[in-house]
Formats: C-alpha cells, sequence, structure tokens
C-alpha cells in the first residue's frame, strides 16, 4: 500500500520506520517538501502525526486532494487552541462521509523506532477504514485491536498528560511505590468518571487507549510529562511545554471539564500553578480523601 505521513518529530518518524518495509511512505514534514496532490491521489491511507492544533490546516491542505474511501488517521493526543480534541476536530472539518479515524495507545516513539514493540486501539468512522488500517500495520511492529468509543479513546488520550504530571512530582519528592499506587487508582477512577460525562464509556479506561496509555507515560523514565512533573517539583520551571501543559490551559479556558468535581485533576492543575507548593498539595489532598 501507499501512505502519506503528515508530520514532523518523532512520531511521525517511528510511524515510518515501522511501514517502509511494506509500503511505499510519502513524509510531508513542512511545506512544499513533497508534492501533496501526487501523493494523495496515490494513497491508500494518510497518517496526521501533527500536534491538535494543526489538524484543521492540514485537512484544508488535503481536502481538493481526498476521496471518501481514503481514511485520515490521526495520532494527535492534545487539544487545539478551541479546546478540540482530534477527533472533534476530524469530525468538524472533513469533507462529509470523509472517513478517518483516531489510534491510541501504549506506543512511545522511541521504542518503536527501536524495534521494539507498541500496543494501540483504532477505531474509524466505516467498517472499512478500520480493515485498511489493521491491514496496512500488519507484520509491523505496531499491534493494533479494535475500538469503538472514539469519544472516551480520545479524552483518555487528552488526560493522561495531565496526570502523569503527578507522577513525575510524586518521585521528585520520594513520596514512594505506594503513592504511586495511590495515584494509578484515583487516577483511572476519575478517568472512567470524566469519559462518562463526556458521552463516552466508562470500560474505555480499562483497555490499551486507557489504563495502557497512562500507565506507560506516568511510568516511563523517558516521559516528557514524568520528566517535566519531576522538574516542576524541583522548583526547575524552565521550558515548561506539552500537550500536558496545553490540556490544563484550555480546560481552564473553556471550562471544558469542572475541575472540582474531580480532586485529582484539580491537584494536577493546582500542581501546575503552583509547583513549588508540591509536597502540601499532595498533603492536602490526602487529607481530604482519607
Amino acid at each position: 500500500m501507499a501512505v502519506l505521513i503528515m508530520g514532523y518529530g518523532e512520531m511521525g518518524q517511528a510511524m515510518e520506520f515501522l511501514l517502509a518495509p511494506k509500503h511505499r511512505v510519502t513524509h510531508w514534514q513542512r511545506p512544499a517538501s513533497v508534492d501533496i496532490a501526487a501523493a494523495a491521489r496515490d494513497a491508500h491511507a494518510i497518517l496526521l502525526c501533527v500536534p491538535a492544533a494543526a489538524i484543521a490546516n492540514i485537512v484544508h491542505l488535503l481536502t481538493p486532494h481526498l476521496t471518501l474511501d481514503l481514511p485520515l488517521v490521526s495520532i494527535s493526543k492534545g487539544l487545539d487552541e478551541h479546546g478540540r480534541y482530534a477527533a472533534k476536530i476530524l469530525a468538524e472539518a472533513c469533507p462529509r462521509d470523509q472517513a478517518w479515524a483516531v489510534i491510541y495507545g501504549p506506543m512511545i516513539a522511541e521504542e518503536m523506532r527501536a524495534g521494539r514493540l507498541g500496543f494501540a486501539q483504532i477505531a474509524a468512522t466505516t467498517a472499512a477504514a478500520q480493515a485498511r488500517m489493521r491491514e496496512l500495520f500488519m507484520h509491523s511492529h505496531l499491534y493494533l485491536e479494535d475500538g469503538a468509543d472514539i469519544t472516551g479513546m480520545s479524552w483518555c488520550a487528552v488526560l493522561k498528560n495531565v496526570y502523569t504530571l503527578l507522577f513525575g512530582a510524586a518521585e521528585a519528592l520520594e513520596l514512594g511505590d505506594n503513592m504511586r499506587g495511590l495515584l494509578v487508582a484515583h487516577s483511572l477512577r476519575e478517568l472512567a468518571l470524566i469519559v462518562a460525562h463526556q458521552g463516552g464509556s466508562a470500560a474505555t479506561v480499562t483497555q490499551l487507549a486507557g489504563v495502557g496509555d497512562l500507565i506507560t507515560t506516568a511510568t516511563s523514565a523517558g516521559s516528557h510529562h514524568h520528566i517535566l512533573g519531576r522538574r516542576l517539583a524541583q522548583g526547575d520551571t524552565s521550558e515548561i511545554r506539552g500537550e500536558g501543559v496545553h490540556t490544563i490551559a484550555m480546560i481552564e479556558q473553556h471550562g471544558l471539564i469542572q475541575s472540582e468535581s474531580y480532586p485529582l485533576l484539580r491537584l494536577a492543575c493546582a500542581f501546575f500553578h503552583a509547583p513549588e507548593q508540591a509536597r502540601a498539595l499532595f498533603d492536602a489532598y490526602i487529607a481530604r480523601n482519607f
């Protein structure tokens, strides 16, 4: 099959690494880097490995060259400036009846580029698009299973980087393995409540796009947001960036989630705004919940 990868950074490179041995891959990384019209015309699938904020513009760029059965597949896990996650952006930006999908799960780009295994769920708007993506990644190091709850998968992907900040902070504060166990239990319980409130299925939190992705990100020594949480708790506030940081800003700006209803999310937001008070914030959280 022919694949057009739209994107830059480590995930775009990881997708090229996975697919190039079996497929014809064209990798767009910047304006005019490839002939998009020709690449889209030839493609059997288009992978969007860009931040959520770039998806609408990319779709606009691609629209004149799309056919309805050519799936656009996003791996973006953040929010755009309007507070929309990738699936919502695709639903609003794509031509009517255009096939699209999202892929979420434990698939750290550096590990897949090193030949290690990745695992994820694929949820598409059509059965044909879902089947095509399963076929595309067959015999690669990324193993896909079918998902159906696009909303639930999306919110798990968005919020896992916010909760991960707390795992990094707890490590920096040397709060121990038992605290990590508490964070796992409470973040999963809270994610299930949020997902259900947003219209998804709480059961999605128990799957690869939920607990699989959260625990991988929250406990990986190389996770950007784990490192960021650790740095903040240690007083290092330089280069504060990442999807989780932007997610907190968008949740607060657009009122996407009422954090007062979700104590651990409230703790994560409070910690981000006042990292120097990290230990006091953790102590207060425990006092209120036990």
